[in-house]
C-alpha cells in the first residue's frame, strides 16, 4: 500500500524505474554496433548515457519526477532525437497490457548486462558491466521485479497506467495529434486497432486509482488528513537545486522559490503516486533542514513556519518538524523560540529522529540526553552566550562519559575548541577550570592556550578511534587554526627541556589543511551513506537547459550565475553537500592562512577557487566570506573604484542584514575611503556604526570590537588629535593582550609607532615598533612585518639626516615583499620613505642620478591617485616639486606644485557629494 512505513535504503520497482530501464536498453541495445540505432554521433550517445547516469544516482529522490517531466529533459539532451525518444518510451509503456509483457520487458534488460559468460565480445559491441553504477542499477530493478508478487506485480502495472494516463490528461488539447495527419504515421494506427481493449484498460486504471484513493484514507499511516497533507508537501516542495528569486528592486533578500516543473498539474494529481511514505517526508524534512543552515537568515522566514504548523497539526508524531522549527528559528535569531522548539523536539522523541548514533553508542538504554544539552550548547553559542554554552557543553561531557557516549563525546569536544577558539578565551577561565571541566585531569597550571590545544589532540584522536571521519576532517580544520595564530610551547612545566624557537610553524598549518582534504576519499563512513545520493544528480539534471558558464561577482541573474550544484561542469557529481563544505572550508582557510603570512596571489587563489567550486554546497555566510576576500583585494591593489563595483553585484547577489560580512565589508570600503579623502566626519560615524554593531557580551565578537577601536584611533589620529589617538590605541593593545589576539596586538602596537611619529616623538615610537616586529617575527606575518619595518625606516630617517643610510638600508630590505605583495598604499609610502632617503643623504646629489628620486615619486603618485589619498599624494608632488626646482625644470615643476595645491585643497574641502557613493 502507498501509505506503508519504507525503511531507509529500500528499493521499490515504481514507473519511473520503469521508464529509465526501457532508456537505458535503448542506450545499450544488445548485439549492436558502437554507435547504435537511433543515434547518429558518439557524442549523441555519450550525452544521453550521462542522462542516465544522473537519473539512477538520483532515483531515491524526495519526489520521483512524472512522464511529462522525464520527456521534457530528454529534449534538453536529445536534440533531434527529442520526438523519437519521447514516442518510443511512452509507446513503450503504454503497450504494457499484462503481467507478462513487464515479464518480457525485465527478461530482455538481462541481455545488456555483461557476465562470465560474454568474456568473449566484439570490440565494438556494447554492454553494461554489472559492476558498473548503470549495471548495479539495473540489477537492483532485476532483483526487485524478481521478488514481487503476482498482486504486486498487478499494482505494478495499474501505476503505470496512471503514470502514462497523467502524462496524456496534462496536454493540452491543441498539442493532441490531428485526426488528418494519422495517416502520416503509420505506427499511429495501431492504437486504433485495439480501442475496445484500451477502453477497457482506462476504465480499470480508473477504478483501481478510485479504490487506492478511499484506501489512503483509512490507513494508519501518519497522514490524519491525507489529501490534505499530499496537496501540503506537493505545493512546497523544493528540488536539491533550488533557486534564489530576486525581488524587483534586485536590491533586496530574496524568496526561495518553490517551484514546480509543471504548474498546471491540478489538485486531483498531488494524491498521486509519488510522496507519501513515511521516509519520503522524512527525506523532505532533511533536504529543508539542509537549505536552512547553507542560507541561513535569508531563508523564508513565516512562509515555511506556517507550512511547519501545518505538517506538525497534521502528522503529531513526526518529532522532526519541532526540530526543523528549532533551526528556523536559530537561523532567525529568535532566541525564545529556538529554546522552546529544541525542548519540544527532544521532549516528544528524545532525539530519536535522525540521530544517527555509532553502533557502540548506548542510546537505547539512556536516551539522548547529551545530544540535547550538545544542541543547547550550540544554540547558546550561536546566540552569544559563550559561559551559559561552556557551561552545557561542560555538563555534556559528563553525560557522554556516564553513558559511554563516545561519539557525542566526540562531538561535544570539538564543539568545545570551537568555542574557545571563537570567543574570548579569558572570559572562560572560571569556567574551564571547574570540577566537571573535560581538561581538569591534565592540570590547572596550564595556560587557557595550552588547555585548549590538548583538548584539540585528545578530541582528534578519539574522532580518529571511532573512525569518524567528518569529525577528523572538522578537528583538523581546528587545529589549523590554532597553529596560525598560537606558539606551541612545552606542556611540563619541570625537567629537562629542547631548545624551541618560540614561532607559529606554518608547515604545521599546510599538513593539517592538506590531511583534512582526504575527507572526500573517506565520506562513506560516519553516516554519509543514510544522505541520497541524488540531490546533485538531480539538480544537474534540472539544469540542463542552462548555460555550464558560471562567473563570480557577475552583474546580472543570469541563469548560468544561478546556484545550482556543479554548474561549472557537465559531469554530475554524488558527493553529500556536508563533504563539501567542509573540503571549501580548507581552502577558506587557506586563503585566511595566506593573508596572515602576506602572501596575497596565493590568498586571492584560494578565495577564487572556494567561490568557484564550493559555493553550491556551502554556507551563505562562507560564501560571503570569499567575495569579501575577493573584493578587499581588489581594494587594495585596484582601488575603491573597482572594489565598490563589485560590492554592488555582492549585495545583490547576497542578502544584507546587519553584521553581515558584506555590511561590514561595506563600512570597511566607506572608512578607508573617507580617511584617504579627508572626510572625517563620515569617518567617525562609520566608526560609530561599528561600535553599534558589536556586542556589549565580554568576549563575544571580539574582532569586531578590536575593528571598531582600531579604525576610531585611525580617524583621531587623521584629526591630529594624538593624545586621543594614543590612548584609544594603548586601550585596544590592552584589550587585544588579554583575550590573546596576536595579529591585532602587532596592529596596535604599530599604530601606537605611527602616533608618535606623526606627533613628532619619534624616540617614543621606536619600543613600539620593536616590539610589532617581535610580534610579526613571532606569528610569521611577513607583509605587517614589511610594514613596520617601513614605519621603523620612517622614524629613524625623522630623527636627523645622520640615519638616512640605515633606513634606506631598511626599506631596501622590506622592498622584495612589499613590491611582491602589497598593496597600492603600502607600495606607495615606500616609494616616498625612499625618496626622502635618498634626499635626506648628504652624499647624495640629486643632479647626479636624479631618475632614482623621480621615478619612486611618480611610482607613488600614480598609485596614490588611484586610492584618492590627498595626503600622501600631496606629499608625493611637494617632494617632487622640490627635485625639479633643484634640476632646474621649471615647467614640471609648475605642474607639480599645481598637482600640489589640488591634493591639499580636496583634502580640506572635501566632497560630500561623492558620485562613487551614489546607492552604497
Amino acid at each position: 500500500m502507498a501509505g506503508d512505513l519504507k525503511p531507509v535504503g529500500a528499493f521499490t520497482i515504481t514507473p519511473h524505474k520503469v521508464s529509465v530501464c526501457i532508456l537505458l536498453q535503448i542506450y545499450a541495445p544488445p548485439a549492436q554496433a558502437s554507435v547504435p540505432f537511433p543515434f547518429s554521433s558518439v557524442s549523441q550517445h555519450n550525452r544521453l548515457g550521462l542522462f542516465l547516469l544522473a537519473l539512477t544516482k538520483s532515483c531515491d529522490d524526495v519526489v520521483e519526477p512524472t512522464l511529462d517531466e522525464l520527456t521534457n529533459q530528454l529534449g534538453e539532451i536529445g536534440g533531434l532525437l527529442n520526438h523519437w525518444l519521447s514516442e518510443h518510451l511512452t509507446r513503450r509503456l503504454s503497450s504494457l497490457a499484462s503481467p507478462d509483457d513487464l515479464f518480457n520487458i525485465f527478461s530482455s534488460l538481462r541481455s545488456i548486462l555483461g557476465g562470465h559468460e560474454t568474456s568473449v565480445l566484439d570490440d565494438d559491441q556494447i554492454i553494461l558491466d554489472p559492476n558498473s553504477h548503470l549495471g548495479i542499477f539495473l540489477r537492483r530493478c532485476l532483483l526487485a521485479f524478481n521478488l514481487l508478487s503476482f498482486e504486486a506485480i498487478c499494482h505494478l502495472l495499474t501505476d503505470i497506467g496512471i503514470y502514462c494516463k497523467e502524462a496524456a490528461s496534462s496536454c493540452r488539447p491543441y498539442e493532441l495529434p490531428n485526426e488528418d495527419d494519422s495517416n502520416n504515421e503509420p505506427e499511429e494506427l495501431l492504437g486504433y486497432e485495439d480501442m475496445d481493449l484500451e477502453t477497457f484498460v482506462f476504465r480499470k486504471v480508473a477504478e483501481e486509482a478510485e479504490a487506492r484513493k478511499r484506501a489512503r484514507e483509512s490507513a494508519t499511516f501518519h497522514l490524519h488528513a491525507p489529501k490534505s497533507l499530499f496537496g501540503l508537501v506537493e505545493d512546497v516542495q523544493v528540488p536539491a537545486g533550488s533557486k534564489f528569486k530576486r525581488s524587483n528592486d534586485g536590491r533586496q533578500g530574496r524568496d526561495f522559490a518553490c517551484r514546480s516543473d509543471d504548474a498546471s498539474r491540478g489538485d486531483s494529481q498531488t494524491g498521486g503516486l509519488f510522496l507519501r511514505t513515511n521516509w519520503q517526508v522524512q527525506g523532505f524534512l532533511r533536504e529543508k533542514a539542509d537549505l536552512i543552515e547553507r542560507h541561513g537568515s535569508s531563508f523564508p522566514l513565516n512562509s515555511f513556519e506556517s507550512v511547519l504548523k501545518q505538517l506538525q497539526k497534521l502528522a503529531p508524531e513526526l518529532h522532526r518538524v519541532h526540530y526543523l522549527r528549532y533551526l528556523n528559528s536559530l537561523y532567525h535569531h529568535d532566541f525564545p523560540a529556538s529554546l522552546e522548539n529544541l525542548h519540544c523536539y527532544f521532549d516528544y522523541s528524545a532525539g530519536a529522529e535522525g540521530i544517527d548514533t555509532a553502533p557502540s553508542s548506548s542510546f537505547s538504554s539512556f536516551g539522548n540526553y547529551e545530544t540535547a544539552l550538545l544542541c543547547l550548547g550550540v544554540m547558546h553559542c550561536h546566540f552569544g552566550h559563550p559561559k551559559q554554552s561552556l557551561e552545557v557543553l561542560t555538563e555534556a561531557v559528563r553525560a557522554s562519559q556516564q553513558h559511554n557516549n563516545d561519539t557525542c563525546l566526540a562531538y561535544t569536544l570539538t564543539a568545545i575548541c570551537n568555542l574557545l577558539s571563537e570567543v574570548g578565551i579569558s572570559s572562560t577561565t572560571g569556567i574551564i577550570d571547574s570540577s566537571h571541566s573535560p581538561v581538569t585531569s591534565i592540570g590547572t597550571s596550564l595556560s587557557i592556550q595550552q588547555q585548549l590545544f590538548v583538548l584539540l589532540r585528545r578530541s582528534l584522536k578519539r574522532a580518529e578511534s571511532l573512525k569518524l571521519p567528518l569529525l577528523v576532517a572538522s578537528n583538523r580544520l581546528a587545529m589549523a587554526k590554532f597553529n596560525i595564530t598560537h606558539v606551541k610551547r612545552a606542556l611540563l612545566s619541570f625537567g629537562p627541556k629542547a631548545s624551541m624557537k618560540l614561532k607559529t610553524c606554518p608547515s604545521d598549518v599546510c599538513k593539517e589543511l592538506r590531511l583534512s582534504s582526504y575527507l572526500l576519499i573517506e565520506f562513506g563512513s560516519d553516516g554519509a551513506s543514510l544522505t541520497i545520493d541524488g540531490a546533485f544528480s538531480t539538480a544537474w539534471r534540472k539544469s540542463l537547459q542552462k548555460p555550464m558558464a558560471s562567473s563570480v561577482l557577475s552583474h546580472e541573474d543570469e541563469p548560468g550565475g544561478s546556484c545550482d550544484a556543479f554548474q561549472f561542469g557537465s559531469q554530475p557529481s554524488s558527493i553529500p553537500g556536508y563533504v563539501m563544505q567542509l573540503a571549501g572550508a580548507s581552502y577558506l582557510l587557506r586563503a585566511t592562512a595566506w593573508e596572515l603570512y602576506g602572501s596575497a596571489p596565493v590568498a586571492r587563489l584560494n578565495a577564487l577557487i572556494y567561490a568557484t567550486c564550493f559555493s553550491d554546497s556551502s554556507s551563505s555566510a562562507d560564501v560571503a566570506l570569499a567575495y569579501v576576500k575577493l573584493i578587499q583585494h581588489l581594494a587594495i591593489f585596484k582601488g575603491y573604484k573597482e572594489a565598490f563595483s563589485a560590492l554592488q553585484a555582492a549585495e545583490e547577489k547576497f542578502v544584507s542584514l546587519s553584521k553581515s560580512q558584506i555590511q561590514l565589508l561595506k563600512l570597511q570600503l566607506l572608512h578607508e575611503r573617507a580617511l584617504h579623502r579627508g572626510h572625517l566626519k563620515l569617518a567617525q560615524q562609520v566608526c560609530d556604526e561599528f561600535g553599534a554593531l558589536a556586542s556589549s557580551v565580554t568576549g563575544v565578537d571580539m574582532e569586531l570590537k578590536s575593528e571598531a577601536s582600531l579604525r576610531h584611533a585611525r580617524t583621531l589620529l587623521a584629526a591630529k588629535q594624538f593624545s586621543q589617538a594614543a590612548a584609544v590605541a594603548q586601550s585596544l593593545f590592552c584589550m587585544c593582550y588579554k583575550f590573546n589576539l596576536q595579529v591585532e596586538n602587532a596592529t596596535a602596537l604599530l599604530l601606537l609607532a605611527e602616533i608618535h611619529k606623526k606627533s613628532g616623538n619619534a624616540v617614543l615610537g621606536l619600543p613600539y615598533v620593536l616590539a610589532s616586529l617581535s610580534f610579526c617575527q613571532s606569528f610569521n606575518l611577513d607583509l605587517l612585518e614589511a610594514s613596520a619595518t617601513l614605519v621603523l625606516a620612517e622614524l629613524w630617517l625623522s630623527l636627523g639626516s645622520s640615519h638616512a643610510k640605515r633606513a634606506s638600508t631598511l626599506i631596501h630590505r622590506a622592498f622584495p615583499m612589499i613590491l611582491g605583495h602589497g598593496g597600492l598604499e603600502l607600495r606607495a609610502r615606500a616609494f616616498i620613505a625612499d625618496a626622502k632617503c635618498y634626499l635626506s643623504d648628504p652624499c647624495f646629489s640629486v643632479s647626479e642620478d636624479p631618475e632614482v628620486v623621480v621615478d619612486s615619486l611618480r611610482q607613488a603618485s600614480e598609485e596614490l591617485e588611484i586610492l584618492e589619498y590627498h595626503e600622501l599624494a600631496a606629499e608625493a608632488f611637494y617632494l617632487m616639486a622640490i627635485v625639479f626646482d633643484r634640476l632646474g625644470h621649471l615647467d614640471e615643476r609648475e605642474n607639480a606644485a599645481a598637482s600640489f595645491r589640488n591634493h591639499v585643497v580636496a583634502l580640506e574641502n572635501p566632497d560630500d557629494d561623492d558620485p562613487l557613493l551614489n546607492g552604497i
